[in-house]
């Protein structure tokens, strides 16, 4: 980073400007940085080695996104002051520091019923408070309650800066071409109509594009088969190792990884005790790491095996099933298991995982894109479009897995 000019060098979009002091002081801010050590895409880089970009390399990819979108408004003649550029830039800078290690790992094991996005809001909140009130116009961004509703539309949307810079970034580190989206030329047709974001007529087959490359990255990366088995052999591990803290068994970790294995954590928790923000901002991808190779050594069979696997990429083996799998197809496995290490059931369900998959790639009741033609009128993208099947695009997807060691039968 240049610091006399503030400009960052980034792989995906070239120079990106710093656009002042306050945006500046938001990337410095150790929330912000704490992103550089949480990878954007978790455990895809068993599958992609090259997918080890951060989410403070995303952040600013989006703030970069969000400059370039609002001075295209402003080009087409929309009032956006200085004070709602800057929040809405410091609001896509923090829209991510609510996650924890490895995406959503975290909601499925160390933390109870509480979201990641509840966990931003949150520590926004703390952000203001040490910068005396100034971020209170992007948190209401945040919060959907500023009145230029467009303005969240561009931090959570369809359409919105957060989704165009993870689909270029993520194509451009795993090499996979098909998420090349056009960003610059759909921000370049972005136009507002009665305070929502519209795309102008010229502009719907970069939207054509964006959503048929939504879909298969979703099914390419992030719900590529190796990476679901690895996330779940991970969730399972941290499952096993509150369990084994729960029956007193002491893990040498972190201080913030022992809190959340030591200690039930829900939301009311976050809300009511400080020191879980706190252990929370502390925890990152270094902390699971450095548990996984202790406990490879873990006189837990259990334990070992699970964290042995991930250090040296001995990944669960997973089959995708059309169906879910049957109780009793599970039950032998377990049962396997159980046998061939000496376990008992239930220690021995830890080496399996079961559940489906599913997405949808577009829905029009929640968020609808919308076309712009020159004489004024506007059609979503279903009745706009003569190539997409956007019935098909909307469709829910569900597909079964069944995930288990791969020392086995």
């Amino acid at each position: 980073m240049d610091n006399k000019r503030k400009i960052i060098n980034d792989p995906v979009f070239g120079f990106i400007n710093i656009p002042d002091e306050f945006v500046y002081q938001i990337i410095n801010h150790p929330y912000i940085q704490r992103l550089n050590r949480i990878k954007q895409l978790g455990l895809a880089f068993y599958v992609y080695p090259g997918a080890v970009h951060t989410r403070f390399h995303h952040s600013l990819g989006a703030m970069h996104l969000m400059s370039e979108a609002i001075a295209q408004l402003r080009a087409n003649g929309h009032s956006i002051s200085a004070e709602e550029k800057d929040a809405a830039t410091a609001c896509i800078l923090m829209h991510d520091i609510g996650h924890g290690p490895f995406s959503h790992v975290l909601e499925n094991t160390l933390v109870n019923g509480i979201h990641h996005e509840t966990i931003s809001l949150m520590l926004m909140n703390r952000m203001n408070e040490d910068m005396n009130g100034k971020l209170s116009t992007a948190i209401e961004i945040f919060k959907d309650t500023y009145p230029k509703r467009f303005l969240h539309q561009l931090v959570s949307g369809q359409l919105d800066v957060d989704r165009l810079d993870y689909l270029r970034r993520d194509s451009f580190f795993t090499g996979v071409t098909e998420g090349n989206i056009g960003s610059a030329r759909i921000i370049k047709m972005l136009n507002l109509r009665d305070d929502k974001l519209v795309v102008e007529a010229k502009g719907i087959y970069s939207i054509e594009n964006f959503l048929m490359a939504r879909r298969l990255m979703y099914w390419q990366v992030y719900l590529h088969k190796t990476a679901v088995a690895a996330e779940k052999m991970l969730i399972n591990t941290l499952r096993r190792a509150k369990v084994l803290a729960s029956q007193g068994v002491e893990l040498n970790v972190t201080p913030a990884l022992h809190y959340f294995l030591y200690n039930p954590v829900d939301k009311t928790v976050f809300e009511s005790n400080p020191e879980a923000l706190d252990f929370f901002v502390d925890l990152d991808d270094n902390d699971i790491w450095c548990a996984l190779k202790n406990w490879a050594k873990h006189p837990d069979k259990v334990l070992s095996l699970l964290s042995n696997g991930l250090v040296s990429r001995k990944l669960f083996k997973i089959k995708i099933h059309p169906e879910p799998v049957s109780e009793d197809f599970l039950k032998a496995r377990i049962n396997y298991f159980a046998e061939k290490y000496g376990l008992s059931l239930e220690d021995a369900s830890f080496l399996i995982s079961s559940d489906e998959i599913s997405t949808n790639m577009y829905n029009e009741v929640d968020d609808s894109i919308d076309i712009l033609y020159n004489d004024g009128s506007v059609k979503d993208i279903s009745n706009a479009s003569d190539m997409l099947n956007i019935q098909l695009l909307s469709k829910k997807i569900k597909k079964y897995y069944f995930c288990f060691l791969r020392d086995s039968k």
